[in-house]
């Protein structure tokens, strides 16, 4: 079965679309019924609301998630009331979000539950951390959103699933332009020009980093302060680390100080990357290189060829378009689902 065994390789994963209705569902539910279902346990949340029956803003229905005996799944106090599943109370949270605290249960039937866990990257972080290690999951699961990018960082899980489709575009040449990209930034390779200790990596702050890793503080607050920066505070300068987010403007003003060099911008993660194609495009030609700390780890693509406005694109010309793009296989998780 497609990219299963990679995702065995890994304690933790998240399963992120590119955008809504893209089949982040149908791809989650496809991995959660496909991983071993005797002596394997599974621990699946949310980094928003999952699972709904119809969605809001389009009207359209929605696959909801489905659960397997002895599945973990963490949810809101309100999700859970609302379940439709036997389920063994494990643990609740101390603090409380906008639906109720975080309930983490053990599933004692098949069933269905809408997820929506912790909302903030940190309480994920460590419900990640309790479920592997107290719960006893041999995987843990969770389901995000590139609108919040950062549940998708290798500092929260190990392995990531990306999934696209016709909800981004009608346009196969221009689905594959903008997935293509959010690839290209997943894959960004890790700098060579730091080393391994990350205790000596600054938590804050704009750095220039010299040939022997040496770090000299160029600014102490983020981008949007960085027009003090001067030519001659880089001129020795073999990158630059941003400890927080990069934005068009930060790579275009790197460029114009560094038109005589070519210069690496290094950041923690692809998530901090807020950056346009064009301006990255720009960022290149002219010498430049944008590497990472932490390079993740894309496990898959998914491609879901049906839109919430009900156009349908060929399955099999656009799995084949993204792959030559991206060198990686695409799956259409409807199309293997029917055939398996």
């Amino acid at each position: 079965m497609p990219f299963v065994q990679e995702i065995l390789n890994c304690r933790s994963i998240s399963v992120v679309g590119l955008g809504k209705n893209t089949g982040k569902t149908e791809c989650l539910n496809y991995i959660l019924n496909r991983l071993p279902a005797e002596g394997f346990t599974v621990a699946v949340s949310s980094a928003g609301i999952d699972g709904e029956t119809l969605d809001l803003v389009t009207g359209t229905s929605k696959p909801e998630i489905f659960l397997r005996r002895g599945t973990l799944f963490a949810t809101s106090e309100k999700h859970y009331r609302e379940r439709r599943i036997l389920s063994e109370l494990i643990d609740i949270s101390n603090r409380k979000t906008s639906l109720g605290r975080v309930v983490t249960a053990r599933a004692l039937s098949h069933g269905k539950s809408q997820l929506s866990g912790h909302p903030t990257t940190d309480a994920l972080k460590r419900w990640i951390e309790r479920a592997l290690e107290v719960f006893g999951a041999d995987l843990a699961i969770i389901d995000g959103a590139l609108s919040r990018v950062s549940i998708a960082s290798p500092a929260v899980t190990e392995g990531l699933i990306l999934s696209t489709g016709a909800a981004i575009s009608a346009s196969i040449d221009n689905l594959v332009f903008k997935t293509a990209f959010m690839v290209e930034l997943i894959n960004l390779e890790r700098t060579s020009v730091v080393g391994n200790n990350e205790d000596s990596i600054p938590a804050n702050g704009i750095w220039s980093v010299d040939s022997n890793s040496n770090f000299s503080l160029l600014l102490k607050g983020g981008v949007f302060n960085s027009d003090s920066i001067h030519p001659d505070d880089v001129s020795d300068t073999k990158a630059i680390f941003i400890s927080g987010a990069l934005t068009d403007r930060f790579l275009n003003q790197v460029r114009s100080l560094c038109l005589d060099k070519d210069i690496e911008i290094i950041i923690r993660d692809f998530s901090k990357a807020f950056i346009s194609h064009s301006n990255f495009s720009s960022f290149k030609k002219s010498g430049g290189r944008l590497s990472v700390l932490n390079r993740s780890k894309l496990l898959a693509v998914c491609a879901n060829p049906v839109s919430p406005e009900g156009y349908i694109l060929d399955s099999e010309r656009l799995c084949s378009r993204l792959s030559s793009a991206i060198n990686l296989p695409v799956y259409d998780i409807r199309r293997i689902r029917n055939e398996a």
